[in-house]
């Protein structure tokens, strides 16, 4: 779990103990989320009933990210909190146990079947027999998990506040029905493609959507490690694999400066292309309104013209 700084401590110590305003005081309820696809499934679930605040900086890595006393107040004051429950915001129970709040706590990871991080670098993600595997946290990246989580976030909205409970759970289920009508469109996409493999010069929070349709995904990375450079002997693997299944692209994904899949790339022969594991966005993109569902919608037309 990450340490929380001094000066941090000192100022939830403070802020903790001093009396707030009751949040909601304008019939408005308020919602914080850790990272992206949170904040946008609360904000399709709430439409214009709720304030939904987005916690983690745009462009930052939540695996690095330490709350603000800003942050920490917001988490503390808000009707709804929304976090993933996994190991990139372990600092979240830190700040529940100080900070007390008194709304309620939605944790993702709570609301769909969980996966077991796969092996580590260029081999299939499963592990042997008796091995102890961690369970693996980036379960947005399914489709219908993304429907799922939407519609628990608009039931705890809708038992929150009841007079607009039918308003939340028909916005959570006009978005589910979305992602569900994307999830068939990729299943629909893979079972016609001859290929099942892709490559990612990167790291692989894509376990979920690579179970959910059945591929053999690869990578220089697993989940989200932290290293920054794959073995030789790892590069070799990705190089032969892409050349051995003939494929077109090597996959990285967001905010990566993509060299291992340039890499990899040059040397089989191949292009490069992005895949967005939609974990969060660009300031840009943030003011532009992207959702998780025009950025999934973006990562099928990628496939369609990358993959046969």
């Amino acid at each position: 779990m990450k340490r929380l700084f001094p000066a941090l401590l000192c100022a939830l110590l403070l802020t903790a103990c001093a009396p707030a305003s009751p949040p909601g005081d304008d019939g408005v309820l308020r919602v914080a989320a850790t990272i992206f696809p949170a904040y946008d499934f609360a904000r399709a679930a709430a439409g214009d009933l709720a304030e939904v605040t987005l916690l983690l900086p745009p462009g930052a890595e939540s695996h690095s990210y330490e709350p603000t006393p800003a942050d920490i107040l917001t988490v503390r004051d808000c009707d709804l909190f929304l976090y993933l429950g996994g190991e990139s915001d372990a600092w979240v129970d830190t700040v529940l146990d100080a900070a007390e709040p008194t709304g309620r706590v939605l944790r993702m990871m709570d609301c769909v079947e969980l996966l077991e991080e796969g092996e580590d670098e260029s081999h299939r993600h499963h592990h042997e027999a008796g091995e102890v595997e961690e369970l693996d946290e980036h379960v947005w990246t399914d489709p219908e998990n993304a429907a799922a989580i939407t519609r628990a976030a608009g039931e705890a909205l809708a038992e929150l506040d009841p007079a607009n409970a039918q308003a939340y759970r028909a916005n959570a289920e006009n978005y589910a029905e979305q992602l569900e009508a994307l999830d068939r469109e990729f299943a629909a996409f893979f079972a016609e493609s001859p290929c099942k493999t892709m490559v990612f010069g990167d790291r692989f929070p894509l376990r979920y959507f690579a179970e959910a349709y059945g591929l053999d995904c690869r990578a220089a990375f697993p989940g989200c490690g932290a290293q920054t450079e794959p073995s030789a002997a790892v590069m070799a693997y990705l190089m032969e694999k892409v050349r051995a299944e003939n494929l077109s692209t090597v996959w990285h994904i967001e905010f990566s400066n993509h060299l291992v899949a340039d890499a990899v790339a040059e040397a089989a022969g191949a292009e490069t292309a992005l895949f967005h594991s939609c974990h969060n966005v660009s300031q840009a993109d943030l003011d532009a309104g992207v959702t998780y569902l025009t950025l999934m919608e973006a990562n099928l037309e990628s496939l369609r013209a990358h993959m046969p």
